[in-house]
């Protein structure tokens, strides 16, 4: 079980801000990696620079969320991501968390709600994390 925020709160301080900073990370880090993928495209990948942006991220996301249950991002600012068992994730869990991220991510009104979600809960889920029964959590010692 995931520690309760209302016995052991330092687990979710501050953890929305830190999920924005980890998320500016990431994208800068999908960004690095899709320009260094274009020239291995031959550099048609140009013409399709949203789709190979959209495609490398959600890959960079499963992998990373796979081997670490959380993402470069993530680790930089000390949170991880756990299932409602406290386990990190796994391939399947990381593919659907990344799923819904990308869903809410392609629909503004949803990714609002998951914004306001991650400010107002006691356990700080947005929308897939509440849907899929996880959370962001600082870090253990």
């Amino acid at each position: 079980m995931t520690p309760d925020p209302d016995v052991q709160p330092q687990f979710y301080d501050g953890v929305p801000t830190k999920r924005l900073l980890a998320w500016v990370v990431d994208i800068l880090v999908i960004a690095a990696l899709t320009v260094l993928a274009v020239p291995f495209t031959a550099f048609i990948g140009l013409f399709f620079l949203p789709l190979l942006f959209m495609v490398l991220s959600f890959a960079y996301r499963v992998v990373t969320l796979t081997r670490g249950s959380a993402t470069w991002g993530m680790r930089l600012m000390s949170i991880e991501l756990r299932t409602s068992d406290d386990a990190p994730f796994d391939l399947s869990q990381a593919f659907l968390h990344t799923l819904g991220y990308s869903f809410s991510l392609a629909m503004a009104p949803l990714q609002l709600v998951s914004v306001v979600l991650m400010l107002s809960t006691e356990r700080r889920q947005g929308l897939t994390d509440l849907a899929l029964g996880t959370v962001a959590l600082n870090r253990r010692a």
